[in-house]
């Protein structure tokens, strides 16, 4: 059995499948946590994470495709380093995968991905790089669900408040050119808003952000003790019927980000 389905995860009902779907977003800091000599692989036990969250599309953000320096430290860890990427590794049975890197490092490099449970069609991936010093891109994959199109947008928004903006732009004007009106929509990731101020541009551009039914959400980061929505997922053609951030001591040493569990239906 799966330890971490004992942290009160809502459970996925297989009759409201076609009618609900499940999404998650989470960045998991490239599956390795702490520094120097203290530094741990989590990959593993991100694994269960993914396995436990139980969504139809898991939206990740700093996922690894390789990385040298880390792969040769923790060849000799109890586990050691997966032989493939981390998207492929922390996929569930059954669920296809889409990654593709955003930025290149002197030893590896990390990217965005999406888990489905449900068939994916064609991965694209825009650059939304505001500068030279974080490298940022969109992962774009349509999604057939119960014989509907849900376009995926996995983000990952810059650091600094203007480059974000910035991004929303260029976020627009990818949604104008790949995503046809009256699609569903779902733009999900790790937008770095620490000030609260992006609800309103993506409100512009028909991106709803989901809160639950009864309020606000609760906060993901950092994961010791969350007090910031990083988190998010908006949508267009979907509204949110509920919202779970798991708890726990073994969600808090995985990634210094929660995961955010939003519950969706048609509009």
């Amino acid at each position: 059995m799966n330890p971490l389905h004992s942290t009160h995860l809502p459970p996925f009902s297989a009759t409201l499948a076609e009618h609900r779907l499940r999404v998650a977003t989470y960045n998991i800091h490239k599956g390795v946590r702490g520094i120097g000599p203290a530094r741990r692989l989590e990959i593993h036990n991100l694994g269960l994470g993914v396995e436990a969250l139980d969504a139809d599309l898991v939206f990740l953000q700093e996922v690894r495709l390789f990385h040298t320096l880390q792969a040769r430290q923790f060849d000799r860890s109890t586990f050691g380093w997966p032989d493939g990427g981390q998207a492929e590794f922390l996929a569930p049975p059954g669920y296809e995968v889409a990654y593709r890197t955003n930025c290149i490092t002197r030893h590896g490099e990390h990217g965005n991905a999406l888990l489905s449970r449900w068939p994916m069609g064609d991965i694209g991936h825009h650059d939304v790089s505001d500068h030279r010093f974080e490298q940022r891109g969109l992962l774009h994959v349509p999604v057939q669900w119960s014989g509907r199109t849900v376009h995926a947008v996995v983000a990952h928004f810059g650091l600094i408040h203007a480059s974000r903006v910035r991004q929303v732009q260029k976020l627009a004007a990818f949604i104008e050119q790949h995503v046809p009106k009256g699609e569903l929509l779902i733009v999900a990731g790790d937008f770095n808003d620490w000030g609260e101020k992006l609800d309103g541009p993506m409100a512009g551009l028909g991106l709803a952000r989901s809160r639950p039914p009864e309020g606000r959400e609760k906060p993901t980061f950092p994961s010791r003790v969350p007090v910031f929505h990083l988190d998010r997922v908006y949508v267009r053609g979907l509204r949110c019927s509920g919202t779970f951030v798991p708890r726990g001591s073994a969600w808090v040493r995985m990634s210094d980000h929660l995961p955010l569990v939003v519950e969706l239906e048609p509009a």
